[in-house]
């Protein structure tokens, strides 16, 4: 496998390990991603799986732009020997509609659907966690079917409730912190994604795999109840 290699900055470089976004793409990440975490370069100081390419941050009084890329395309040789983790597989419970989703009737109206059909997709299936950005613990999607997609708000809304789940486009997610944003919010989860107290603060990694459970209003509060006792 060809890999290419261009400089982000002055201390870190982009591994563009395919041109879509697709399973082989994303197990190849993972195989890097794991390689990296296990035999470091000693000039590394962070890896970044996205979508379709890695960043690898270096330290320049350790090596130069072209001493890093070699490193790495040597090391890349060796990912057809590595034993890729068995991804983790989590469950979000979420209270979709009314106030936890309000734009769950406009998902529907512009699908064709009811809500409960739209409730129902959106739980039928598992997501593949491909990256984490935007949002401290915002996790970037794969596998929601084109039959719930919908285009964002025309006008932002100016904070989003943390824990919110979205829809836009034929992407969905979840909203770890309060933030603005354009997408249409179906639900909302008790569970937090967002743990800043830990040292791995964000509940979910690329390459996990999620699925939506749905819960009624009264589990949303025991729950949500829960987790603020937890974290006190």
């Amino acid at each position: 496998m060809d890999y290419s290699f261009s400089p982000l900055g002055d201390q870190a470089i982009i591994i563009e390990v395919g041109t879509s976004i697709n399973e082989e793409t994303h197990n190849r990440i993972r195989a890097i991603t794991s390689l990296l975490g296990a035999s470091p370069p000693q000039w590394m100081t962070e890896c970044i799986p996205a979508f379709t390419t890695i960043s690898v941050a270096y330290s320049p009084l350790l090596a130069t732009f072209e001493e890093a890329k070699n490193e790495l395309a040597s090391l890349l040789k060796k990912t057809e020997d590595i034993d890729v983790p068995h991804p983790r597989t989590i469950e979000i419970p979420v209270c979709y509609g009314g106030g936890h989703g309000p734009d769950l009737e406009f998902v529907a109206r512009h699908n064709g659907l009811s809500p409960e059909e739209v409730i129902a997709i959106h739980t039928g299936t598992s997501y593949t966690v491909h990256m984490i950005g935007f949002a401290p613990g915002f996790p970037y999607l794969g596998g929601m079917s084109e039959k719930i997609a919908a285009p964002r708000r025309e006008s932002p809304r100016g904070a989003i409730p943390e824990r919110s789940v979205g829809i836009a486009g034929n992407q969905t997610g979840v909203y770890p912190i309060s933030t603005p944003g354009g997408w249409q919010l179906i639900g909302r989860t008790p569970t937090r994604l967002f743990l800043p107290d830990r040292e791995i603060p964000s509940l979910l990694q690329a390459g996990d795999t999620i699925v939506f459970r749905q819960i009624t209003p009264e589990e949303y509060q025991t729950l949500e109840e829960k987790e603020n006792a937890d974290h006190i």
